[in-house]
């Protein structure tokens, strides 16, 4: 018969490897992952970026066309997933 962990075993492992020191963690047979593929990530799906609140000037038009062809979350998230397109693909431009 298999030994089921209580919540107190799995407390007690997480508090052993919250103080493990960084050092006594062996990672040897982890391989590492290459430079190209983070070129490729992404914010996990529970990411959640902070709002702050503002008040912004948009043209009628282009708030109505977010309102028509927005999929999924609101016309909002939509703009604000492109700005953050924008802003990602322009970051290095400064």
């Amino acid at each position: 018969m298999k030994h089921k962990m209580t919540e107190a075993d799995i407390a007690a492992q997480i508090a052993q490897l919250v103080n493990m020191p960084d050092t006594d963690i062996d990672t040897a047979d982890i391989p590492e992952a290459p430079i190209e593929n983070w070129a490729l990530a992404k914010r996990p799906g529970l990411y959640k970026p902070r709002k702050k609140p503002v008040t912004l000037r948009l043209d009628t038009d282009v708030v109505s066309w977010f309102k028509d062809h927005s999929q999924s979350g609101g016309y909002q998230t939509e703009i604000n997933r492109v700005l953050r397109r924008y802003v990602h693909d322009n970051a290095d431009r400064r």
